[in-house]
Formats: C-alpha cells, sequence, structure tokens
C-alpha cells in the first residue's frame, strides 16, 4: 500500500500562483508514477500532469501546458504541483494519484490507471 497527502490548496485571485505537495508513504518502491487529477463540481475527476519516478519524464494536459509545472524530490518522496497564471477555471479539488503500473500513451491520464489516491485537497480561485 502506498498513503499520500496532499497539502497546499487554498484560495487565491486569477493570475496569482500556489503549489501543491503530496507526500507518498508506505510501499513506495512499488511507484511507477505519480500525478494530479483535479475535479471540479459537478465534473469528472480530470488529468493535470504526471511525472515517471524514475527519469523523471512529465507529461501536462493541454489545459495547464506552460502555466504548471510538476516535479519531484525523491530523497523526501514527495511530488510538488507549481500552479502559475491562475484561472478561475482551475478551480477544483485537487487529487494525488500514484500508480504502480508501467504506463504509456494515453493511459498517463487514465484515472483507472492510478491505484493510489490522496483525499484532495482544495483550490479556488476568484475572478
Amino acid at each position: 500500500q502506498v498513503q499520500l497527502v496532499e497539502s497546499g490548496g487554498g484560495l487565491v485571485q486569477a493570475g496569482g500562483s500556489l503549489r501543491l505537495s503530496c507526500a507518498a508513504s508506505g510501499r513506495t518502491r512499488s511507484r511507477n508514477a505519480m500525478a494530479w487529477f483535479r475535479q471540479a463540481p459537478g465534473k469528472e475527476r480530470d488529468f493535470v500532469a504526471t511525472i515517471r519516478w524514475s527519469g523523471g519524464s512529465t507529461y501536462y494536459a493541454d489545459s495547464v501546458k506552460g502555466r504548471f509545472t510538476i516535479s519531484r524530490d525523491n530523497t523526501k518522496n514527495t511530488v510538488y504541483l507549481q500552479m502559475n497564471s491562475l484561472k478561475p477555471e482551475d478551480t477544483a479539488v485537487y487529487y494525488c494519484a500514484a500508480t504502480s503500473f508501467s504506463l504509456s500513451g494515453s493511459r498517463w491520464s487514465r484515472v483507472a490507471d492510478y491505484d493510489y489516491w490522496g483525499q484532495g485537497t482544495q483550490v479556488t480561485v476568484s475572478s
């Protein structure tokens, strides 16, 4: 089992920045990648970004490219999501996820391909 705990959410004005953190514990050696998803009220959970734990390759949703950056700190077993130029449409609960699967292609963005999830942290962007 892998436990994930997110932090760093909050309220920010449009154009502002936030950094989310996700600390992993437990059987972290089984983790191939970690990701961020988000879910707005009444909508499905959507992919935001993912990072391979070995090698550090990253993938982003088109809606956040150029504004969000995912990174990791191997020594702390922590993944970060730096969010800049925030927009009201970025408002959502942000979830950290980890996968024990070896993913490729479109599977990076599929909710079903991640087997560990955090509890979520609220991000609200005011206009």
